[in-house]
């Protein structure tokens, strides 16, 4: 049997990074325990209500955010908060595959186009690295708005 996964990165603000996350990835914000959502309800004040409800005090409520796949293929991504601020290169990185199957001027250009929406959302460009057949097809090193690196792939 397999392991299923859990991705999880500190935060400064979670609910701002799984935000963040969530337009990157295509992903959705899941509802709370219990709480069955119907089509078209925001999950996050679902969750407002239900941690109000729960007695959570206010200044607890932003200690965590999760993301899910809505296809349910993907793993699931978690933001915890942390009182540090980021200060060394990750060991592990995200690698979002935004142009997979292409090549060339055409995978580049795919990718320069996603680097492009997500600096509008907050993200920052940091380099690009051009094809370098027959072991890199070439990428973009990105970092989220809390400086966490991950890769357009």
């Amino acid at each position: 049997m397999s392991a299923t996964i859990q991705i999880t990165l500190d935060a400064r603000d979670p609910a701002a990074l799984s935000a963040f996350w969530k337009e990157v990835l295509g992903y959705v914000h899941p509802g709370p325990p219990g709480v069955e959502l119907a089509p078209g309800d925001d999950p996050l004040a679902a969750w407002a209500a239900f941690l109000e409800r729960s007695g959570v005090p206010e200044e607890q409520r932003n200690s965590a955010s999760a993301l899910e796949d809505p296809e349910g293929h993907g793993p699931r991504f978690f933001f915890q908060r942390v009182p540090e601020d980021k200060v060394a290169k990750n060991r592990v990185h995200v690698d979002v595959r935004t142009a997979e199957g292409l090549q060339g001027d055409e995978r580049m250009a795919v990718l320069e186009k996603e680097c492009e929406r997500l600096i509008a959302l907050g993200g920052r460009r940091l380099s690009r690295f051009e094809p370098e057949a027959p072991m890199s097809a070439g990428f973009i090193v990105m970092a989220d708005p809390e400086g966490n690196e991950f890769c357009l792939d």
